[in-house]
């Protein structure tokens, strides 16, 4: 037998061993009734752990987008980007975007994680002797984009301690002065749900002559003027030399993004195999998604409903006496801190409550932090608040984690 089957079968036993194997819960988005999911069984489960944070995945103007479009183009794109797989919609969807960010130019990928690990990969492999500053809880795709480096290019990688200007400069006053510098960072870490300081790391940029690349995967949509990210929000997008999104969550579509200045956008496309060699989006998903970026440009009222969620469910839960780690944006953690009771916690949410909540154990989170993440969306009423903080209470007081 190969020594690979032996590894697998020790590997799988250990994980389950700490309870953090993952089970997919099969679950049917019902349209008409989000948040509520239908089960394989036919009853109804309201999601708390959606990224479609803003619900416009279910939106009527965003179905009748999909409709057309499919009716009018069919549904694959039927190549890449090179081969067929480009219209004047797909150009209009990246110019759009780059409109958002204030920026020169836009590059659609088919996924957010592609878009960092093709990016930044990108980035990195030409010149040689690059040294990128990466924040400590940054996105597996954006490690994957810095790991993806080839050996010959001498990129060296620095992590500074999580949102600490100080301890990033101190390594960017450490490196070579004359060496090409990138410091990567997220606006909102969906884990914590805490924001990163901008404008002090485009300050340190500046100073040290580094470029900056900025993931506002988890702020798009909902943060800024017209949905633009935090950079937006803060009036700092300017500052920032190329700022990364994603489709699949507030705009509730698919795929992912850069956006920077005509030239370095250009050197990507040209160059990145994670580009160059992929099928490009379907039709459907880029009239979807350009529908959805116009929409939310000037859906302030959208935008304002889900960060009024997110506080009322942040005052409910404290009011009950859970334990809900602290964060300034959208996203909901609730602390648990063993990967075997969270998981359990969640089956028991689901199965006795008909609620879903995902449970977030090791390696996403360290060990010991382990926690549920909750993000209300615009149309999780004060009733659905309700119903999952009676079910956390019956669930966590028996075990000492609710005070009496």
């Amino acid at each position: 037998m190969h020594p690979f089957h032996d590894l697998a079968r020790r590997a799988l036993a250990d994980i389950r061993a700490q309870g953090r194997y993952r089970t997919f819960t099969p679950l049917t988005r019902q349209a008409a009734r989000f948040p509520f999911y239908r089960r394989p069984d036919g009853s109804e489960v309201a999601v708390w752990s959606s990224n479609d944070y803003l619900a416009m995945g279910c939106s009527d103007v965003l179905i009748e987008a999909s409709r057309a479009a499919a009716q009018e183009m069919g549904t694959g794109a039927g190549g890449t980007r090179n081969i067929s797989g480009t219209s004047p919609l797909l150009e209009a969807l990246e110019a759009e975007l780059a409109s958002l960010h204030g920026k020169e130019a836009g590059l659609l990928f088919t996924s957010g994680f592609v878009s960092n690990q093709a990016g930044l990969s990108t980035l990195l492999n030409s010149l040689p002797g690059w040294h990128v500053f990466s924040d400590a809880k940054n996105h597996a795709s954006m490690i994957a984009g810095i790991k993806g480096t080839v050996p010959a290019s001498g990129t060296i990688c620095h992590i500074f301690r999580h949102n600490d200007p100080a301890h990033l400069e101190e390594l960017l006053r450490a490196a070579p002065a004359g060496a090409p510098k990138l410091i990567a960072f997220e606006s909102v870490y969906s884990m914590d749900g805490d924001i990163a300081p901008i404008g002090a790391i485009c300050d340190l940029a500046e100073t040290y002559g580094a470029m900056t690349y900025l993931d506002e995967v988890h702020a798009v949509g909902m943060y800024g003027p017209t949905g633009g990210g935090v950079s937006e929000r803060d009036g700092v997008a300017h500052r920032v030399d190329i700022i990364e999104g994603t489709l699949a969550k507030a705009f509730g579509c698919h795929g992912g993004y850069i956006t920077g200045q005509a030239h370095v956008v250009d050197y990507v496309r040209s160059v990145a195999p994670g580009f160059i060699f992929t099928t490009s989006l379907p039709p459907t998903v880029v009239a979807t998604a350009l529908t959805s970026v116009r929409h939310l440009r000037a859906d302030h009222a959208r935008r304002a409903k889900l960060f009024e969620r997110a506080e009322t469910l942040k005052s409910r839960l404290d009011a009950a006496g859970l334990p809900r780690l602290p964060t300034v944006s959208h996203i909901v953690p609730l602390h648990i801190g063993d990967a075997a009771r969270c998981t359990e916690v969640s089956h028991r949410l689901l199965d006795e409550f008909g609620i879903y909540a995902t449970p977030i154990n090791y390696p996403t989170v360290p060990r010991g932090t382990e926690r549920l993440r909750f993000t209300p969306t615009p149309l999780h009423t004060d009733a659905m608040m309700d119903r999952l903080v009676d079910a956390l209470v019956a669930i966590l007081r028996p075990a000492g984690q609710v005070a009496a």
